[in-house]
């Protein structure tokens, strides 16, 4: 999938298949993490390694408030005990296939929100 609106300062995606996403920049194989300024390929691999471990040294390089995370061609949800441990970090998160997380990232990005995107 291909996206059009690009922001050459930020980390805007320009494709995205099943092994990498191509930002404005640089390209990046998945899993990957994704904000405004820090991209990163990480080693978490499914969303049962998902915790405030693993996310901390991703979410501290650019200070983000939603957490949006891309779980490959169909959705999967976090259990609650993820989800609030990822809260009581002042994150906020939402789980969708990674097509939608990649629009809702740019969408949000666009309006100068603070948000990351982990690719699964």
């Amino acid at each position: 999938m291909e996206f059009n609106q690009q922001e050459s300062e930020q980390n805007s995606i320009v494709s995205v298949d099943n092994s990498q996403i191509r930002l404005a920049h640089t390209t990046l194989s998945t899993p990957c993490f994704i904000s405004p300024s820090y991209t990163s390929e990480t080693e978490i691999t499914n969303l049962d390694q998902l915790d405030k471990a693993s996310l901390f040294p991703l979410s501290s390089q650019d200070d983000i408030d939603l957490l949006i995370i891309g779980t490959g061609d169909t959705t999967k949800f976090l259990y609650p005990k993820q989800q609030v441990a990822i809260q009581q970090m002042g994150i906020g998160v939402e789980s969708m296939n990674s097509e939608s997380a990649c629009r809702s990232f740019n969408l949000l990005l666009s309006d100068v929100r603070r948000v990351g995107l982990l690719l699964l």
